[in-house]
């Protein structure tokens, strides 16, 4: 068939009927075989195309376009994404764009289809949320598009190949695992995505390609500065126990959390929380008195808010805070012997959770090989480092007011996060599970050596 008799056909079978040439009644019209694949996204491709008047997407003529070739190679490998029957779309839009080489309008609008349904299967797929993420933003977290818009998108880009490489490479740390993780596969002749695999890709792929962020990864206890998708610096941290080292206590384990930084705060206050204000402040206060307070720059505090007053440590009912009846606020001035340094790096999160600096008597705790021995928030071994970097320039140390506010001149997205999972020299290996949550995921906890 000639390429002018296959233009003609594909428009007749994408082109909505104008108000000038009205739709014959729905008998008369001629049936249309093959038209879907039927998969999860058919109905909304079918609305796409019969709502805008758009030449073939997937054709030029009477040839299959290379991003087609380009997209059936990534359904190849989608289960690592999360598609899980992504080998089988591979398939049947192989099966499809074959058929339509024999140049049956019927055929070539069905590869049309089946392409497009893929496509918008797997955009979705790669915007979905992050399980057990807590987004502090509603526009930081991700959002599966409408069939609509990712056609739309493909049918006005002036390369669909680039469109689907977007999509397809989020960011360098995902791309990275999961480029190692298919090359394994490949290697073994192994079908079936580690179960491992598939939680630390879902940890990574909220994070941004370009620009700033910081991830916080509490598997190997390292945070790392990012610019566009580089690190440029990093730096042990203390995360959140895993139930190990603080006995005696909740599960204190840094959460995943998806926010933003706006400011560094110089001179912080501490806060005590209510178990360690009852398993050891009350018991030191009951036996050294105001001595203790005093030496610690430690005051009791009316209540929670900005406005709260102090209150004398003698008026507390300290048996009832011990015994967990009653609950106090412990604030901590700052000074070189405050719990949380000289710098704080607060982010919105529901489970107040922030950076913080280490005072002297803590540093030890950066020689260790795993350290979880936090009550959750993150301790920092070189603030000053993270804070000249957020800043773009040093802190001020003459700054003496208490919890100064220094406001960056953009916010910084941060990536709490939790990734086992190590690219080395094209291979992939696993850092020890020290929260469990590969093994929470349906994985299998390996020996790494790490």
């Amino acid at each position: 068939m000639r390429t002018g008799t296959i233009s003609a056909a594909l428009s007749a079978l994408f082109l909505t009927p104008t108000v000038a040439q009205a739709a014959p009644p729905p008998a008369a019209l001629a049936p249309m075989p093959y038209q879907s694949a039927n998969l999860p996204s058919a109905g909304e491709v079918q609305a796409f195309y019969s709502a805008y008047h758009v030449a073939p997407i997937w054709f030029s003529g009477n040839a299959v376009k290379p991003a087609a070739t380009e997209l059936i190679q990534i359904l190849q490998r989608s289960p690592l994404d999360g598609v899980a029957n992504g080998a089988q779309y591979a398939a049947q839009a192989q099966a499809a764009v074959t058929q339509a080489a024999t140049g049956s309008p019927a055929a070539v609008a069905f590869a049309e289809h089946t392409l497009s349904e893929a496509l918008v299967v797997y955009a979705q797929a790669m915007n979905r949320p992050v399980q057990g993420m807590t987004y502090a933003y509603a526009y930081m977290k991700p959002t599966p598009p409408s069939a609509m818009k990712v056609l739309q998108i493909a049918a006005g880009s002036p390369s669909l190949d680039a469109y689907i490489q977007s999509i397809a490479n989020p960011n360098a740390v995902y791309n990275s695992i999961r480029d190692a993780a298919w090359r394994q596969m490949q290697a073994s002749g192994s079908a079936a995505a580690d179960p491992r695999v598939l939680a630390n890709l879902d940890r990574t792929r909220g994070m941004p390609a370009k620009g700033r962020f910081v991830m916080v990864n509490s598997a190997n206890q390292m945070l790392y500065m990012y610019q566009d998708g580089v690190p440029v610096g990093s730096m042990k941290i203390v995360v959140g126990d895993n139930g190990e080292h603080l006995k005696n206590r909740p599960d204190t384990r840094t959460p995943l959390v998806t926010s933003m930084m706006f400011y560094v705060i110089h001179n912080p206050y501490w806060n005590s929380s209510d178990i360690l204000t009852r398993l050891n402040i009350a018991p030191r206060y009951a036996a050294e008195g105001d001595r203790y307070f005093n030496s610690r720059g430690f005051k009791v505090m009316s209540d929670w808010t900005h406005n709260a007053t102090v209150i004398p440590a003698s008026e507390v009912d300290w048996k009832g805070v011990r015994a967990g009846k009653v609950s106090i606020r412990i604030r901590q001035d700052p000074g070189p012997d405050n719990f949380m340094g000289q710098l704080k790096f607060p982010f919105a999160n529901p489970q107040d959770i922030y950076l913080h600096d280490t005072d002297p008597a803590d540093r030890n705790l950066f020689s260790l090989a795993q350290r979880t021995r936090s009550n959750g928030c993150v301790r920092l071994e070189n603030a000053e480092g993270l804070a000249t970097w957020l800043l773009g320039h040093a802190p001020d140390k003459s700054i003496t007011q208490a919890e100064y506010p220094d406001q960056l001149a953009r916010g910084v997205p941060i990536y709490v996060t939790y990734v086992t999972a190590q690219p080395e020299n094209g291979q992939l290996t696993f850092l020890k599970d020290v929260y469990g949550w590969d093994r929470a995921a349906g994985g299998t906890e390996v020996a790494s050596g790490k």
